[in-house]
């Protein structure tokens, strides 16, 4: 298991959505935000630029990111920083949450620079960790809000929607989704068969007082199906 294994947490801000059909169409994107993880660390190798959409943006999507059309005026197009973003990325592993509606807007951005570029999910490899959520909290709202609150992450200075803060808080959310109490097995990879493993602890022993609970038949259905979605999506968990 290679625990350096480069991992960009990506967010995007847009002059709005496509209520009727794929939500990118008729919009662009005017912020971009990602930032570094590597061997379970932020390293501060961040990637952020706002971006001149050529277009108005919608009342509805300016109430969420606060970015108005004046302040894009002077901001670079997409075609300006699309190999700054290409090589930024590459050679990493993607987590985003609700995955396919960032990536609709990108991949549009790169078809409308007509050099042939094919699409970020066949670039890179993607997690989505809105499905993570889903899989880990079924019938629950998983919005990024809904988690931090769930994870006790703290977000008082998320008054509007920021793709460089929300990649933050979205980071910090992976981690412990995928590295937390949740499961007490790792998923590696040996000699290109995939196994899960469990994973070895050294616990100091302590003569404390504890309250043995059995899970329910539901919390071991959730946990196997879990389990099921990191093997599938070869989603390594780290402790």
């Amino acid at each position: 298991m290679n625990n350096k294994k480069r991992i960009i947490i990506l967010d995007t801000e847009t002059t709005g959505i496509n209520q009727n059909a794929l939500p990118h169409i008729n919009h662009r994107i005017i912020e971009i935000g990602a930032v570094e993880i590597i061997g379970r660390r932020f390293t501060g190798n961040n990637f952020h630029v706002y971006i001149q959409p050529d277009r108005i943006i919608d009342p509805g999507a300016l109430k969420i990111h606060g970015i108005t059309n004046d302040f894009l005026l002077d901001k670079p197009f997409f075609k300006d920083i699309a190999d700054q973003f290409l090589n930024y990325i590459q050679n990493s592993q993607l987590v985003i949450h609700n995955a396919s509606f960032d990536l609709g807007f990108i991949n549009q951005e790169l078809e409308m620079l007509n050099k042939n570029i094919k699409p970020i999910n066949t670039l890179c490899s993607v997690v989505d960790t809105l499905k993570i959520a889903r899989t880990l909290f079924p019938g629950k709202k998983n919005t990024l809000d809904a988690l931090c609150t769930r994870y006790k992450i703290k977000k008082s200075h998320r008054n509007l929607h920021s793709a460089t803060v929300d990649a933050y808080l979205l980071g910090k959310l992976y981690l412990l989704m995928t590295g937390g109490q949740e499961s007490l097995f790792a998923y590696n990879t040996i000699n290109n068969k995939k196994t899960i493993q469990p994973l070895k602890k050294n616990i100091k022993e302590k003569k404390i007082s504890l309250k043995i609970l059995s899970p329910t038949q539901k919390e071991i259905d959730q946990h196997e199906k879990y389990l099921k979605y990191m093997k599938d999506h070869n989603i390594c968990l780290w402790y």
